[in-house]
């Protein structure tokens, strides 16, 4: 038998191969602690009436290991078998290996860090393991991929799946891993539901036994699930969590499962084809990256568990406080009204002047111009290029919408390439929104926006690309092709090479809001749009959902004048500023209507944000009673809204209250505003609440 022990920042993940070498198991996963002694995840007794290996942790499970438990990876023959056996041959890592019966060089070809566009990398070294198994009847290799990220508390776990034989073979089922999870009392799922503007709304479930799933099918991330769960025990659930996440931006599935000893496992990965993914003789698959992280520290914990994780994918651009014109002009674009709200975004304070969709030939309305990607000459008398000089003048920084992956039906692209159109063979493509989508599994297809993107980049100074994609992909098109892995490698190629070849362009990713927000998103654009409802009641529990897995400085916010979906009641300038100003700050508001006192008390918030900026970005973020609080190393921002849903009409005695913060030194003195309090006090009865305002944004420094 031999263990390998991966160490994270606080936290260990432990693996081993039992001297048969038919798996792999789950030895340990939590604290250093859980690693140092024997494993309680291993079953006790003898199994009736099903395989020993449909009970032991597996971190892998073939179809032809395991039966009637959930299985990872199902491949078939020509020969109609969907069994395969494969054994250990080999290991390879920087991993602590305890004990060693197999000799590494048997490892038939591992290899690590094998080149793929799907994978999020965090930055640094770290320890990394790869076990490999080869099924000599169907000649197949699988190896199995970890890695802890230096520094973090996350494991990175993926699968490569080679063909060595001669003959086509066919994955029906291909997760990228299962983790173990040790309850012991069945467990309280977290999760992430919501629709189109009503994103990332926190949901729970107690699973004593049985399944719980969450997908897309869409082709695209969805606003309906997010691709995160996180666990902990049932007996327990304030204490110790488990989350895991999936980098992919396509149709994807993530489960847990509850045995009837009430141990947890969570499969993430792809979601299957009807028709499967052909694997052709001597090529290989690699699948999607899923990432498990682990606190002590409960949902509060784990959520800053992969806030650290992500942050490594931050390039370190400047999160500059930008304004976008849609909801001042939606279609109607024209240079001098834009500049009039530029002149007004200055006075507010914005760094950048995003102009969004209807710049473009043919875009008078939802109807027409994607595809044909030239400047209306109607909205721009003088060009585009003035228009940006003008804007420089005033000290602004220029940004533009785009939305390349689709195509107007009545556009000049559609007209001159329609094999571009996806669409199912010998049927009529699906319209949704008005638009159809270009088949981005077509290199030529990925080749022509990325040549549409560097054009515009390069023929006008440009440092913000707002990225839109206002539709699911719903059409088959060939299955044959693996359209969804297509499409999405192809889509991170361009984002790759976007940062590669204009690396100071901060890029926004949006999907009709929140439709694509994953690690596969987050570790290749800068900031990511929650939902197209700026409401700031509404958003408070947006942006609370969306910090459950991700991070601020990811965290796209606007204040604007929107009423609610949900809760349309009206909230001061001040709370929709320290609302938004939680994020990355924006400004979408049809600024011609606000007055001098509104454009004065956006300054003063603008002023403030900019000085606490970088601690809301890459602060530790802690949820508080009714506020959010970023803990940097020198000091804390704190956020408190008062959403009016207890004593609504003001007319009921009150008595003064505190809110208890964290991260404090009991031993030292806090400058809070004007005042200063013992840290003790702090800690313990809080800072005092104002109930004669909404909001309020404070900012905790020690005081000598």
């Amino acid at each position: 038998m031999t263990r390998w022990t991966l160490r994270g920042a606080t936290t260990s993940y432990a693996v081993e191969v039992p001297s048969h070498g038919q798996w792999a198991a789950l030895v340990a996963w939590g604290p250093h602690a859980v690693a140092d002694g024997p494993s309680l995840l291993a079953p006790v007794g003898t199994e009736h009436f099903i395989p020993r290996a449909d009970v032991e942790p597996l971190e892998y499970a073939t179809r032809g290991v395991r039966y009637t438990a959930p299985t990872d990876l199902v491949v078939v023959g020509p020969d109609g078998s969907d069994e395969l056996r494969p054994l250990f041959v080999g290991a390879s890592g920087s991993a602590t290996a305890e004990t060693s019966s197999y000799d590494p060089t048997h490892a038939t070809g591992a290899q690590h860090g094998s080149p793929s566009a799907l994978r999020p990398v965090a930055a640094g070294g770290g320890d990394w393991l790869e076990l490999a198994f080869v099924d000599d009847l169907r000649e197949v290799r699988v190896v199995l991929h970890y890695r802890i990220p230096a520094g973090l508390d996350v494991v990175e776990r993926w699968v490569s799946v080679h063909n060595l034989g001669g003959e086509e073979l066919t994955l029906r089922q291909h997760a990228s891993a299962g983790f173990v999870v040790p309850t012991s009392n069945g467990a309280v799922v977290r999760y992430l539901w919501g629709e189109w503007n009503s994103e990332f709304q926190r949901g729970a479930v107690e699973l004593r036994r049985g399944r719980f799933s969450v997908d897309s099918r869409q082709g695209i991330t969805g606003h309906s699930y997010s691709p995160f769960l996180s666990v902990a025990d049932l007996e327990d659930p304030a204490g110790t969590t488990w989350g895991v996440q999936l980098a992919w931006s396509g149709s994807w599935e993530l489960s847990a499962d509850v045995d009837t000893t009430g141990q947890t496992r969570i499969q993430a990965g792809r979601a299957p084809s009807s028709l499967g993914l052909a694997l052709a003789p001597g090529s290989s698959w690699v699948s999607p990256v899923a990432v498990g992280g682990c606190s002590t520290e409960g949902v509060d914990g784990l959520a800053r568990v992969f806030h650290a994780y992500q942050r490594t994918f931050s390039r370190g651009l400047p999160q500059k406080v930008l304004y976008n014109s849609w909801f001042a002009t939606e279609f109607d674009v024209r240079a001098a009204h834009q500049l009039e709200l530029a002149k007004r975004a200055v006075r507010a304070g914005v760094e950048t002047f995003v102009v969004d969709d209807g710049w473009f030939v043919g875009r008078s309305d939802d109807t027409g111009g994607l595809g044909d990607w030239d400047v209306d000459p109607a909205a721009f008398p003088s060009g585009l290029g003035a228009f940006i000089d003008d804007l420089k003048e005033l000290g602004l920084g220029f940004g533009l919408w785009v939305e390349p992956e689709s195509v107007s039906p009545s556009s000049e692209l559609a007209a001159k390439h329609p094999e571009w159109i996806l669409q199912t063979p010998g049927r009529e493509p699906l319209l949704v929104r008005n638009q159809l989508l270009l088949d981005l599994s077509r290199d030529d297809v990925a080749e022509w926006i990325w040549e549409t993107l560097d054009r515009l980049l390069s023929s006008y100074e440009i440092s913000y690309l707002k990225w839109d994609a206002n539709r699911p992909r719903l059409d088959a098109g060939d299955q044959r092709r693996d359209l969804d892995g297509r499409v999405v490698e192809n889509l991170y190629k361009i984002l790759d090479r976007l940062r590669a070849e204009h690396p100071q362009v901060v890029v926004e990713g949006c999907a009709g809001g929140g439709a694509r927000v994953d690690l596969g998103m987050a570790a290749r654009v800068d900031t990511l749009w929650p939902s197209d409802n700026t409401a700031p009641l509404d958003r408070l529990s947006i942006q609370r959902g969306f910090l459950t897995g991700y991070s601020p400085h990811l965290m796209s916010s606007w204040v604007t004048d929107a009423e609610g979906t949900h809760d349309g009641r009206e909230r001061s300038l001040d709370f929709r500023f320290h609302v938004a100003m939680a994020g990355g700050l924006g400004i979408g508001a049809d600024l011609s209507r606000w007055t001098d006192e509104q454009l004065a008390t956006a300054a003063r918030h603008v002023a403030q944000y900019k000085e606490i900026r970088d601690v809301v970005a890459h602060g530790k973020v802690y949820q508080l009673a009714e506020g959010t609080q970023y803990v940097a190393e020198d000091r804390s921002v704190v956020f408190l809204w008062n959403t009016g849903d207890g004593n609504v009409r003001g007319t009921l005695p009150t008595r003064p209250r505190g809110i208890p913060l964290v991260q404090l030194d009991p031993a030292k003195n806090y400058r809070v505003g004007t005042e200063v309090y013992p840290g003790s006090y702090l800690l313990q009865v809080g800072v005092p609440r104002d109930d004669s305002t909404d909001s309020q944004c404070l900012v905790i420094t020690p005081s000598n």
